[in-house]
């Protein structure tokens, strides 16, 4: 079947859009391909297509557990074959669900990178035919990136395993920099890149100075109708904003990572039916959330990066219409956000302490630990140890970057059920009771595979379809559980710790730079740069966003704040226009000397204001002229 024809068979399309088919095209030679694409893009056809014509399955490597649960999801609806493996999985399931990758004719398996690194995996993996490989997110593999995770750098020793399988690198945010290392570190074969415009013209971006940050959000919704997102920094303030809308009869509801699956699920849909206008959330909300007509997204609070800005701002207009993305910006925002850097980048020492004190909370003795699994309760564990979460969160976040364990955030993993019986040697169970025997029944009416697979059950359902109590069903599914007729994995929310290696002394843990020193000064670096795009104003805003990403991008988007604020005030965008000039030649000539005629024609700009230009910075002193050539001032 060709790609066209997958394409209508199993998402209803006729054609691509943007640069998919290149793409698919380029994967489908068996090339090695980066795919740069903004959010909304349809990044998952990219590889989804070519994989079902294909023969073998294809390896998706993703960090993003909701999504990779999303998207298995969404497969199976569509009659694709579909499993993932994550942390919080337990060593049977995950047995069971590589087996099936063996033997059971499936197309996708959704991975997280920290699994890769298993023993179990790698000897599986051997057998499996796999197609192609998929990473997804793929700037984690670059410690230029801002999200630099280490897991990934498993990837290459991945491929291989898998010599004739070739790699489809996507991500979203990606600076120039981060595109070279994202190749390198994949051992792409050659260089091969598909860019898509990160242009968005259909959204304007807007910077709103205010110190009462309430009254101008209440002034931006009621002034705007549509579907709204609110970005705020703290699952407190998600609630506190809702609550605000709410009272002013702006129909609201909050999202965050602390949620249940439930509550997550019918916030969502009330949020996405229209029925709730807007969601103030962290930036747990968006990924894999797909819809199109968000006309504003507004940002209560700074980002640390561009990266993060640009991928929830672009959650806006995804339906082509216009819409905005608005940052509301007061004084204090720079100190907040700095305040993140040592939140972030705790001192060494308490590092090594964080580290000693879980040794002390799980009673792990010296040289014990590898491949432990433990369950994580940061409020438990600050309680007892006299530590606050953020910095403590940080530091199991470095201590899993240096390789001294592996720490999971919060996962909300559903119930889980297999049967351990074969289907003919139910009869057994007859002689259980009634309720037993009506609980059996319903399930195997109810989920499919549970024989071969683990289900994902809901015990609330099954209580109202058995019309037996919640915590029947659970007692009687442990019975079972205990018996050995079914393997039971109750619903859990919970972060883990798993050792990826013994225990050693507090003071023998070592921090090395690319861990810590460069990624605090590259972490800077990108705080600064949001800090410019904030109180910058005699630059259009899309153009700063695109220069970020390394594209270039002549004209002005008319429709920002700085654009609208020149339109009305021609003296100052004179102004703002001769500075952004010499800023690039100065940025010329630090590279090299250069004529007059050489500089034209770098500079696609009007003949007249280059040359004058160019005389104002002599006479200032700011270049000079030697020997015909146009230099910096030493």
């Amino acid at each position: 079947m060709c790609h066209q024809d997958i394409l209508k068979q199993y998402w209803g399309y006729s054609s691509f859009r943007g640069i998919q088919q290149e793409i698919i095209d380029s994967i489908s030679a068996g090339k090695d391909t980066l795919g740069l694409m903004p959010t909304g893009g349809g990044k998952s056809i990219t590889f989804q297509v070519p994989a079902l014509a294909r023969e073998g399955m294809c390896l998706v490597i993703t960090p993003l557990i909701a999504l990779m649960k999303d998207q298995v999801q969404n497969l199976r609806k569509r009659g694709i074959k579909a499993l993932a493996i994550y942390s919080g999985m337990s060593r049977q399931e995950i047995v069971v669900t590589l087996e099936n990758c063996i033997f059971g004719n499936y197309k996708f398996l959704y991975i997280s990178p920290e699994r890769l690194d298993t023993e179990i995996f790698r000897t599986k993996l051997r057998k499996m035919k796999i197609s192609m490989i998929t990473v997804d997110e793929s700037h984690c593999i670059s410690q230029w990136g801002y999200d630099f995770r280490p897991a990934y750098l498993k990837i290459a020793e991945i491929r291989e395993l898998l010599p004739h399988a070739p790699v489809l690198a996507l991500t979203a945010t990606a600076t120039p920099e981060v595109v070279k290392d994202i190749q390198e570190r994949l051992h792409f074969r050659q260089e091969n890149v598909f860019r898509m415009s990160f242009e968005r013209s259909n959204l304007a971006y807007i910077v709103r100075r205010t110190e009462n940050k309430n009254a101008e959000l209440l002034h931006i919704l009621r002034s705007m109708s549509g579907s709204a997102i609110v970005y705020v920094r703290n699952r407190r303030r998600t609630k506190e904003i809702a609550e605000l809308l709410n009272n002013e009869n702006i129909t609201a509801d909050f999202y965050h990572a602390g949620l249940d699956d439930a509550t997550k699920d019918t916030r969502q849909h009330r949020w996405q039916s229209g029925e709730s206008r807007v969601i103030v959330a962290t930036n747990a909300f968006g990924m894999g959330i797909d819809k199109p007509d968000v006309r504003i997204v507004i940002h209560m609070d700074l980002p640390d990066s561009i990266e993060a800005y640009f991928q929830e701002a672009g959650r806006a207009g995804r339906d082509g219409q216009k819409a905005y993305a608005v940052i509301l910006h007061a004084k204090t925002d720079k100190a907040v956000l700095q305040r993140r850097i040592p939140d972030t980048f705790p001192e060494k020492e308490y590092i090594r302490n964080v580290y000693e004190h879980l040794q002390y909370y799980y009673q792990m003795a010296m040289g014990d630990g590898l491949e432990c699994v433990r369950e994580f309760n940061i409020e438990d564990f600050c309680r007892k140890f006299k530590h606050f979460p953020v910095p403590v969160d940080s530091a199991l976040k470095i201590l899993t970057q240096a390789g001294y364990l592996e720490y999971t955030a919060e996962q909300d993993n559903a119930s889980r059920l297999l049967f351990t019986l074969r289907r003919d040697e139910l009869y057994r169970l007859r002689e259980m009771g009634e309720e037993t025997d009506k609980l059996i029944r319903t399930i195997l009416r109810s989920y499919t595979g549970v024989f071969t697979d683990y289900a994902y059950i809901n015990e609330d359902s099954l209580a109202t379809r058995t019309g037996l109590t919640r915590r029947q069903i659970y007692e009687l599914l442990v019975h079972l559980a205990k018996l050995r007729i079914v393997s039971y994995i109750p619903h859990k929310k919970t972060p883990y710790i798993i050792y990826t290696r013994e225990r050693v002394e507090a003071q023998r843990i070592h921090i090395p730079p690319e861990v810590y020193e460069i990624r605090k000064a590259r972490y800077e670096a990108r705080i600064n740069a949001m800090l410019e795009y904030v109180t910058g104003n005699s630059v259009c805003r899309s153009r700063m966003l695109l220069d970020y990403f390394g594209e270039k991008n002549g004209h002005n988007c008319g429709q920002c704040d700085t654009c609208i604020d020149l339109r009305n005030n021609p003296a100052a965008a004179e102004a703002a226009e001769r500075q952004e000039l010499c800023t690039k030649i100065c940025r010329i000539l630090s590279a090299a000397p250069r004529t007059p005629e050489g500089m034209l024609e770098l500079l696609p700009t009007d003949k007249e204001l280059l040359t004058d230009t160019l005389h104002r910075m002599l006479d200032e002193g700011k270049i000079i002229a030697a020997d015909g050539m146009l230099q910096m001032k030493k």
